[in-house]
């Protein structure tokens, strides 16, 4: 019964974060400011080659492909503008974000099922956000060289 209503709290959690997720104006995540610029350990994100997450990373569930009506594609546009990189760029901020916020609420199950099962099925909760994490910071370096490409671009036309 305590596992059903842990379940059920992650159900309600991760609606709630998805949601949020969209609501919240894009112009407040900046991938140049913490938390989510990138540590010097991180190396544009070739740290996370050592997890292989090249291999696996389209594996993972991705909004953008069960809900196409609500969630902007994941897919570069093969001649995406400026606009569009710096839209990317901030969804992968939103995403981070909410994952992260997720792996720290998760914990709330600690107090609906009290013990020791509680402590297993919350980080259980946060291993399985911690992958979505990995993608964002692994993804976003390439996407703000792309971004800064357009941009010089853009600015040579003008």
């Amino acid at each position: 019964m305590m596992l059903v209503r842990c379940l059920l709290y992650f159900a309600l959690i991760g609606a709630s974060g998805f949601l949020l997720g969209r609501l919240l104006p894009k112009r407040l995540f900046r991938a140049e400011r913490f938390p989510f610029r990138l540590f010097r350990w991180e190396r544009e994100g070739k740290i996370y080659n050592r997890v292989g997450v090249r291999r696996w990373k389209e594996k993972v569930p991705d909004m953008s492909a069960i809900l196409p009506w609500v969630m902007p594609s994941k897919k570069l546009p093969a001649n995406a503008t400026a606009a569009q990189m710096e839209r990317m760029i901030q969804e992968t901020c939103v995403a981070e974000w909410i994952h992260g916020l997720l792996c720290i609420l998760g914990f709330g199950c600690v107090f609906i099922w009290r013990g020791v099962w509680g402590w297993v099925v919350s980080l259980l909760y946060l291993l399985g956000n911690l992958p979505d994490i990995i993608i964002q910071r692994y993804n976003r370096p390439k996407l703000m060289r792309i971004y800064e490409r357009e941009k010089a671009k853009e600015r040579a036309y003008e």
